[in-house]
């Protein structure tokens, strides 16, 4: 089995860009094949977390921050200024979306059928045809009409899900990964820089799976033996990345 990386994040901005992330990635499954209403949970999750924090300032303000950082680095011997110019004009294209007066995803609010859906959705086994008889409909839709509609519910989010695709990605790229080992299956670190994420890699064999947490100069890693969900007292070996 391919080896499994588990992240942590170590503030409020990080763990939000992660969840909208993951949230992005379980619509583009459903874009890439055709897994019925599986799309509707992380869709109307997307519209409830735009809709509780307008996110926006705080990606340009992010932007702001990678762009002077990478400024600063692209006149180092050892940096590829062709490649930090390339992120500073992708991070810069990707403003002008952001400062749109639209809240991103508003659009979706005023979509009946959408609408209708997620008034019902939460109810539990409230999948039948005599519940949503517009979901039975649409779901009888030729499967390349159905894909067209969900590209275009997440296109709606991509002024604020592409920034933050790539500013993690800048994030996840600036540490390369360890190999190191947890003895009894615990493992601790500290930092003199600020830390925004933790990621752990670890083989599958080893049977267990990383409990992380920390704050942005601390962090502690449990390793849980997932037969018996405690912690192991096996030596672990696993790499680690610890992003700023």
């Amino acid at each position: 089995m391919t080896e499994l990386i588990y992240e942590q994040p170590l503030n409020e901005k990080i763990r939000s860009y992660l969840r909208l992330e993951n949230l992005a990635q379980q619509i583009q499954r459903c874009i890439a094949q055709d897994q019925q209403h599986q799309c509707f949970y992380p869709l109307f999750s997307l519209v409830e977390l735009t809709e509780r924090c307008d996110y926006r300032t705080e990606v340009l303000k992010d932007i702001d921050r990678q762009v002077q950082l990478l400024r600063s680095i692209c006149y180092l011997q050892e940096a590829d200024s062709e490649q930090v110019s390339q992120l500073i004009q992708q991070l810069n294209a990707h403003k002008a979306p952001l400062q749109h007066p639209e809240r991103v995803g508003c659009q979706l609010k005023q979509d009946k059928f959408i609408f209708a859906l997620r008034q019902r959705f939460n109810m539990t086994g409230a999948y039948c045809n005599f519940d949503l008889p517009q979901l039975h409909f649409w779901l009888a839709k030729d499967w390349q009409h159905r894909q067209q509609d969900i590209q275009y519910w997440l296109h709606q989010f991509e002024p604020l899900l592409a920034p933050i695709t790539l500013l993690l990605s800048i994030y996840r790229n600036a540490a390369e990964f360890t190999p190191l080992s947890a003895h009894a299956g615990f493992f601790q670190g500290t930092s003199p820089q600020p830390l925004s994420l933790i990621r752990v890699k670890i083989d599958p064999s080893h049977n267990c799976y990383p409990t992380i947490s920390g704050h942005k100069n601390r962090y502690a890693i449990h390793f849980v033996d997932f037969n018996i969900q405690r912690h192991t007292n096996e030596t672990i070996a696993f790499s680690l990345a610890t992003c700023g």
